[in-house]
């Protein structure tokens, strides 16, 4: 089943936990604020199945509930990754 992944970089608190759980789809920025490696935070690219167990241990983890998950892509304003 295709899962999409995103960050509410909003509620972010920059803890770490989504990237220690899920490091090939989470990282972040220079304040420490998670995004998605996989399409910039946009929410638009398929997550491998081989990396969906571990986005879900970072859904868990995450204590701000910023780590979304949805069976579509996310569509609308994207929360992106500002460099």
């Amino acid at each position: 089943m295709a899962k999409f992944t995103i960050v509410d970089q909003d509620t972010c608190i920059a803890c770490g936990a989504c990237g220690a759980a899920a490091p090939d789809i989470y990282d972040y920025d220079d304040e420490g604020i998670a995004y998605v490696v996989l399409d910039d935070n946009e929410g638009m690219e398929e997550v491998p199945e081989i990396y969906q167990e571990d986005m879900e241990d970072a859904l868990e983890g995450c204590p701000t509930d910023s780590i979304k998950i949805a069976e579509s892509p996310f569509h609308g304003e994207p929360l992106k990754h500002e460099e």
